[in-house]
């Protein structure tokens, strides 16, 4: 029953937000205040990743090609695989949960401790569409984050592969090359456009409606991280059943 409350409350404030918008001069500095701190701020955490996580897939395809009758190039063409229709657009966003979901909650949450949102009412402001609007216009530019992952992936499972020895450049690249095709990398952008709504959402869901002080303000961060993780891995089930099926 409570989950059902909540999600009946959610899906309330998903109508709110595109009611009585804010003015545009205004709007459009809460957005690229928002892309600054939401977008460009999650590139270097993703970069980093994603650089050694392709190394890792990379290295451990390797490593687990014992056959000799396996060629090669499927190093590449696992790395190439792994990067583009998971890691990315999947993991890489459950990460983000952590970072920009908890910003989200608390920088709301802390709004509503403050009585700041009260404030926003009084003179008249949907607050909601103040708040949450920005975000999820700013989160629609997280595949551009999501290609910079992609790429650097790949090209850490290139330099891991090529510097330890696991296989030679024209094996790797011919791997990336093998079976290449555009929709996958369609299919994973779908998919992240689908995981930024809700990393914009549910975590400004549970910062508007939270009660209580400066210490729930935590509370609610570490539950918006939860549910939001759940909800993307569910979701993602089911987007690939629709996709790749």
């Amino acid at each position: 029953m409570k989950l059902l409350h909540h999600i009946g409350a959610y899906f309330l404030m998903l109508r709110m937000v595109f009611i009585k918008p804010t003015k545009g001069k205004v709007m459009r500095k809460l957005i690229f205040q928002d892309i600054q701190d939401l977008i460009i701020g999650s590139i270097g955490i993703v970069a980093f990743l994603s650089f050694f996580v392709g190394g890792v897939v990379s290295i451990q395809t390797a490593l687990n090609i014992e056959s000799p009758l396996i060629p090669k190039n499927l190093v590449g063409f696992a790395t190439r695989q792994s990067m583009i229709l998971e890691f990315a657009p999947t993991f890489m966003c459950i990460i983000l949960a952590g970072k920009v979901g908890s910003f989200i909650t608390s920088s709301i949450g802390t709004m509503r401790v403050t009585e700041q949102i009260d404030a926003l009412e009084v003179m008249g402001i949907n607050s909601v569409n103040y708040l949450v609007f920005p975000k999820i216009i700013a989160m629609l530019l997280l595949p551009l984050v999501i290609n910079v992952s992609m790429f650097l992936g790949i090209l850490g499972g290139y330099a891991a592969t090529l510097y330890g020895g696991f296989s030679s450049s024209a094996d790797f690249i011919e791997g990336i090359q093998l079976d290449f095709r555009p929709y996958h990398v369609a299919y994973a952008f779908i998919k992240t456009l689908v995981f930024a709504m809700i990393l914009a959402t549910i975590p400004s869901y549970h910062g508007y409606f939270m009660k209580g002080g400066a210490l729930e303000v935590g509370k609610a961060a570490t539950v918006a991280f939860v549910w939001t993780s759940v909800v993307i891995i569910v979701v993602n089930y089911f987007i690939t059943q629709l996709l790749l099926t």
